[in-house]
C-alpha cells in the first residue's frame, strides 16, 4: 500500500542555512549553531521550546548528542538519521511525520556535515572494502555510464550529449555565482567544461559536484498553527521515499538512461500532492545534480520532459533561471558542493526563499501563478539507490 500522505497537515515556518564551503575555521558545533540560531529567531523561538529534533548527518556524528551539545538541549528527544545523500531530506521527512502524527506540536530538522578537515578528502562509500568483493568504481565512473548509454538508446551523437551536460554545469554555476551561500561562485562556459580533461568517461571535474562543509535547518508545526509563527509558511504537499534493492548492480541489461527509484519516488510524490503535470504545475525544482548527466536524466525521470528529449530541453534553456521550469536556481550541488547531511535541507531552503519572494532579484525565478516547488535527492549509484521527492507550496489546498 502506498503512503496516505500528509498533504497540508504540516507547514515549514522557519528555515536557516549556512554558507557552504571549505569552512576550515568552523567546527561541527559551529555549523549547527549557525544553522539553528537564525531558524529559531525567524519564528521567535528558543531551542527549548521545540518539542523534538531530527539530526541528519552521514559522517560527522554517530548520535543525537552531537546536536544536543552545541544547542544545550536538556531532556529533549534528538534522533540522528542517515540515508546516503538523502540524509537531510530524511531528517525533514521524519520530523514532518512526527508532527503530523500528533506526537509533537513542533519539530526541528537540522542537517550538518563537517568533512573538509577530517583527515581525508571526498565521501566514503561504506562499508570500507576489506576482502575485495565490494564496489571499486567511483561515483563519477558509475554515473559517467549514463552518457554513452543515453546516446546509444536514443541515437544521439555523444558530442551533442557531452555539450548538453556541460551546459548544465554552465547553468548551475551561473546561478551559484549570484548566491552568497554557494562555495563556487565563478561562472564557467559549456565550451570550457568540454575542453577540460576527463576524470571519468567523458566527464570532467566541472561535471562533478564538490565536497563541502555546511548546515541547514527547518522548523515544522501543524498547518493550523503555522500563522502563529509566520504569515508566509510553506505547506508540505508530499514526502516520498523509495529505496532500491541493488538489483541493478547485478543486471547486465541495466538501463543507465533512467534511475528507477527516482522515477518511482516522483510518481508517488505527484500522487500525494495531486499533481498531474509537473512541468505545468511546479514553479521551480531543486534536484540532486551530483553530476551533470544525473541532472539531465532526472529531467525525464521527474516528468519534466519526454524520454529522449532532456538534452534538447537543456540546450533550449527550458531549465534556466528564466526558463519555463527553473531547475537549481541556487546553483545546486555543482555550486554548493555536497555536505551530505545538509544538502537536502539546503534545497528546501532555496524553495523557501523563492516561493516566499525572498530570493535576491538577480536570481529570482520568473513571476508565476504556480505556487509549488519540488525538492529531489538521491543517494547511492545507478542500480543501487535511494530517492526522495518532496513538494511544498505557499498556499493550502
Amino acid at each position: 500500500m502506498a503512503s496516505h500522505g500528509i498533504i497540508d497537515r504540516v507547514a515549514i515556518v522557519g528555515m536557516g542555512c549556512t554558507p557552504f564551503g571549505e569552512r576550515w575555521g568552523m567546527s561541527l558545533d559551529d555549523l549547527i549553531i549557525d544553522a539553528a540560531q537564525p531558524t529559531l529567531a525567524s519564528v521567535g523561538m528558543v531551542a527549548d521550546e521545540v518539542d523534538a529534533f531530527w539530526f541528519g548527518t552521514s559522517q560527522s556524528a554517530a548520535s543525537g548528542i552531537a546536536l544536543a551539545t552545541p544547542l544545550r538541549l536538556t531532556g529533549k528527544p534528538v534522533t540522528r538519521v542517515e540515508n546516503y545523500c538523502a540524509t537531510g531530506s530524511e531528517a525533514l521527512r521524519q520530523a514532518c511525520y512526527a508532527v503530523a502524527s500528533g506526537a509533537y506540536d513542533s519539530a526541528m530538522a537540522l542537517g550538518a556535515e563537517k568533512v573538509k578537515d577530517s583527515g581525508y578528502q571526498g565521501l566514503n562509500a561504506f562499508p570500507v572494502p576489506t576482502d575485495g568483493t565490494n564496489r571499486t568504481l567511483t561515483a563519477a565512473a558509475m554515473f559517467s555510464l549514463i552518457l554513452p548509454a543515453y546516446a546509444e538508446r536514443y541515437g544521439v551523437d555523444e558530442d551533442d550529449l557531452r555539450y548538453a551536460a556541460a551546459r548544465i554545469a554552465e547553468k548551475n554555476h551561473a546561478n551559484g555565482a549570484r548566491n552568497d551561500l554557494a562555495q563556487f561562485r565563478r561562472e564557467v562556459s559549456a565550451e570550457e567544461v568540454c575542453e577540460m580533461p576527463p576524470v571519468a568517461g567523458r566527464l570532467s571535474v566541472m561535471d562533478c559536484a564538490g565536497v563541502a562543509d555546511g548546515a541547514a535547518a527547518a522548523i515544522v508545526v501543524r498547518a493550523e498553527d503555522a500563522h502563529r509563527y509566520t504569515d508566509r509558511p510553506l505547506y508540505v504537499k508530499a514526502l516520498s521515499l523509495v529505496t532500491g534493492d541493488s538489483s541493478g548492480l547485478v543486471d547486465p541489461g541495466f538501463d543507465f538512461t533512467t534511475l528507477p527509484e527516482c522515477a518511482a519516488a516522483a510518481a508517488e510524490a505527484y500522487r500525494q500532492a495531486g499533481i498531474a503535470d509537473p512541468r505545468a504545475d511546479l514553479a521551480m525544482a531543486e534536484v540532486h545534480d551530483c553530476f551533470t548527466v544525473t541532472e539531465m536524466v532526472l529531467m525525464e525521470d521527474l516528468g519534466f520532459c519526454e524520454r529522449g528529449t532532456a538534452w534538447q530541453e537543456v540546450l533550449a534553456g527550458t531549465f534556466d533561471l528564466d526558463g519555463d521550469l527553473p531547475v537549481n536556481p541556487d546553483g545546486g550541488l555543482k555550486a554548493f558542493g555536497h555536505p551530505v547531511g545538509a544538502s537536502g535541507l539546503r534545497m528546501f531552503y532555496e524553495a523557501w526563499l523563492q516561493l516566499r519572494g525572498d530570493a535576491p532579484a538577480d536570481r529570482s525565478i520568473p513571476a508565476t501563478d504556480r505556487t509549488r516547488a519540488l525538492v529531489h535527492n538521491l543517494g547511492g549509484y545507478p542500480g543501487e539507490m535511494v530517492s526522495f521527492v518532496g513538494i511544498v507550496g505557499r498556499e493550502p489546498g
